[in-house]
């Protein structure tokens, strides 16, 4: 019995170590959002709202301002940025991509692991969304 508990204890700690420590390949996640329309989706969100080069570039701060979060790939200047979010005790990562389409800001917010993220990219890009929103109407 002592065998079965240490043994499931291993692959409880390999996977949470594989959940922490697995590589991001920006080939994989820095893709192409194709926001054609606002979405709630089980495992994320697409929001698609007006914006400029400036507003991308003001998106980007409180975007890299957001603890546990870093930019994975792309830049403000090529109009196209992904980053990775990390949950606070398990690690698990969650992939932003943000891209200037014309007058157009898409954003996609999606998990890595799992079906359903319980709403996290939701309210995360929603709150990025409102404190762009703010930014702007105190300029």
């Amino acid at each position: 019995m002592r065998m079965v508990f240490y043994g499931l204890l291993i692959v409880v700690i390999g996977g949470l170590a594989w959940i922490r420590l697995a590589p991001s390949d920006p080939q994989v996640w820095h893709v192409d959002p194709h926001v054609t329309a606002d979405q709630d989706l089980a495992g994320g969100v697409r929001r698609r709202i007006q914006g400029d080069r400036a507003m991308l570039s003001n998106l980007d701060d409180i975007i890299r301002n957001t603890p546990r979060t870093q930019r994975l790939a792309g830049s403000v200047e090529d109009g196209h940025v992904t980053y990775v979010s990390r949950s606070r005790w398990m690690g698990f990562p969650d992939y932003t991509t943000v891209m200037l389409n014309g007058d157009q800001l898409e954003i996609w917010g999606r998990l890595r692991f799992g079906k359903s993220d319980m709403g996290v990219n939701k309210a995360r890009v929603d709150g990025w969304i409102e404190q762009l929103r703010n930014m702007a109407a105190g300029s």
